[in-house]
């Protein structure tokens, strides 16, 4: 997903170099074999195994999947673009907040937004018993809305919250689109909105693509709010596959299907924007000017922003705060959630300091070699992004598992006894699965950061006998403490907030804040899930935040700026 780009580099020694460019290739190696493993897995099935899973289990499962995700792509399109025209180039009440605030969806994971949306959207939930109350209805059966529990509930839902990837990537661009271009279409008599279809619509397509893309690939790898909604994703059946029925092997097959899904879905973004070459040219006009919105028109722009928050942020954030404070008013704050807590920050932790020391060696290989062969690497490592969390887990269980066995024999052997799981008992494994997963971000994080430091600095460092390793050390980390900063609050909290590899990755007996919601939406006591879930989505404002802050100089409309030139180049390079 992170495009690794070769620039101008000073001539490195040659051991150096080809040392780096090793260390990128066995981190490349880890990232693919659990894809390897995947494929070794599902050919020991039985054969009447794939008869059975065709028969009965992948239709639905296709089924369900295409239907989610091209429901979900309409409508993060729609969201997604249409508030970032109206952010970008309009002026109405509150646009200055909403162009931050549009982002705030994210901080709430799609697990959570069912979590909360299964209790406020029940008959007895306080929407509907608002609505009974306005209308002057007692009886529950009176007033009937369409159940959230359903296909259609769970595109809403997701589109809700996944619309900011598209929205981040297109308001970058049409903020960068020349007024000239747009100018000329109005001067031969197109309107505005034939203007926005015809001229700034397929300028921003690219990044549209992208956006949607990635918000797909979440949802693909969802599991959570798809089977608390009831929708038989193919995610769904890995699991069921794997831990209702204890069928590896099953499992392994469906994955491979659905990770044929995910192929085809970065196959068709990188064939979108294969000539996205022609949505930089604009950049050589000035910006355009903001369109002062008045009347109606004022308050459709502003309904139109402010809905999508809304739904995807305010109504889970109010029902969370609500019914957490409640919880620890009347029961105090569990020792056990402390624990479940102190898990996730431990892990999550564990993983994002690994995955920033071999996103570092990634990015410095690629500024080291001016062969191409570390870019290469690079980009394999950043397959891992697109694996979902499910198709990693059943990939990385069985490799894993014959280490541990291979080691507790040799133990037993050796010293007469045995380790037991040393990885998978230990929880490493899930470190492993966190760190596979997100090497992407901070890869691409470092490499950003890099891209700033002027290469005379390295050679400077080389030139007075400094080592590659040297110059790392002492020139580059003070000055990468800006872009390891971004990088580990990304990483960290993606991973508090992954659930489909803890869930069947995690050591027995071993709960985090995200699986300990999920018990809780199985159990239908969605109460008592609240503390635990407010604290992932606190502890998700923290890249909101960051992406605010970052993508701010844009939000100067009628200004040019490098930081804005940045952030949607770096949208652009994905």
């Amino acid at each position: 997903m992170i495009g690794f780009q070769r620039a101008t580099r000073y001539a490195s020694p040659t051991a150096d170099t080809r040392g780096w460019v090793v260390l990128s290739y066995l981190i490349a190696l880890m990232v693919l074999a659990p894809v390897a493993a995947l494929i070794a897995i599902a050919a020991q099935g039985s054969g009447d195994l794939w008869p059975h899973l065709i028969a009965y289990v992948l239709p639905t499962a296709v089924r369900e999947t295409a239907l989610l995700l091209t429901g979900v792509g309409v409508l993060v399109i729609a969201i997604g673009t249409g508030t970032a025209w109206l952010a970008a180039t309009c002026r109405f009440p509150g646009r200055v907040i909403f162009d931050w605030a549009l982002l705030l969806p994210l901080a709430v994971p799609t697990y959570i937004v069912a979590f909360v949306y299964l209790d406020v959207m029940h008959p007895l939930g306080p929407i509907q018993t608002a609505l009974r109350w306005l209308l002057g209805l007692d009886d529950p059966r009176a007033l009937s809305l369409p159940d959230v529990r359903s296909l259609p509930g769970c595109i809403v839902l997701l589109g809700f919250v996944l619309y900011p990837y598209v929205y981040l990537a297109a308001r970058a661009l049409f903020l960068m689109q020349s007024a000239p271009a747009l100018e000329v279409a109005r001067t031969l008599g197109a309107s505005r909105v034939a203007t926005f279809f015809r001229v700034a619509l397929p300028l921003a397509r690219p990044a549209i693509v992208i956006g949607t893309t990635l918000a797909l690939l979440e949802a693909l790898n969802d599991i959570g709010a798809s089977e608390f909604l009831g929708v038989q994703t193919l995610t769904v059946s890995i699991y069921s596959t794997w831990v209702n029925r204890s069928s590896l092997s099953g499992a392994a097959q469906i994955a491979l299907v659905m990770l044929t899904a995910v192929i085809a879905l970065t196959l068709a973004e990188r064939w979108a924007r294969r000539r996205q070459r022609y949505a930089g040219g604009a950049r050589r006009g000035h910006p355009p000017s903001p369109v002062e919105l008045t009347g109606l028109a004022a308050a459709g722009a502003f309904f139109a922003c402010a809905l999508p928050i809304l739904i995807g942020f305010l109504v889970p954030a109010a029902y969370l705060a609500f019914e957490a404070s409640s919880r620890i008013a009347a029961a105090g704050l569990s020792p056990h959630l402390l624990i479940e807590a102190r898990n996730s920050i431990a892990f999550a932790a564990a993983a994002t300091a690994a995955a920033l020391v071999l996103g570092t060696v990634l990015a410095y290989a690629v500024r080291l070699d001016r062969s191409g062969m570390a870019a290469t690497a690079g980009r394999m490592a950043s397959l891992g992004y697109a694996i979902p969390g499910t198709v990693l887990a059943v990939g990385l269980l069985t490799p894993l598992a014959a280490f541990d066995n291979a080691v507790d024999a040799a133990f037993r052997q050796l010293f007469g006894f045995g380790t037991g799981l040393i990885v998978s008992g230990s929880g490493a494994a899930l470190v492993l699965a966190y760190v596979i997963r997100f090497l992407a971000i901070s890869a691409g994080g470092i490499e950003a950061g890099f891209a700033k430091i002027p290469v005379s600095l390295d050679a400077a460092a080389r030139s007075l006998g400094e080592s590659a390793a040297g110059t790392v050390r002492r020139v580059h980390l003070p000055l990468l403490s800006p872009a390891f900063g971004a990088a580990a609050i990304l990483v960290f909290v993606d991973c508090m907030k992954e659930l489909p590899a803890t869930l069947l990755l995690r050591p027995f007996g071993f709960e985090t804040l995200a699986t300990h919601i999920y018990a809780e939406a199985a159990r239908g006591s969605y109460e008592d899930g609240a503390v635990a879930a407010l604290l992932i989505v606190l502890t998700g404002l923290g890249p909101v935040v960051l992406l605010a802050r970052m993508s701010r100089p844009l939000t100067a409309i009628g200004g040019r700026s490098s930081g804005g030139v940045q952030v949607a180049s770096a949208v652009r390079s994905r």
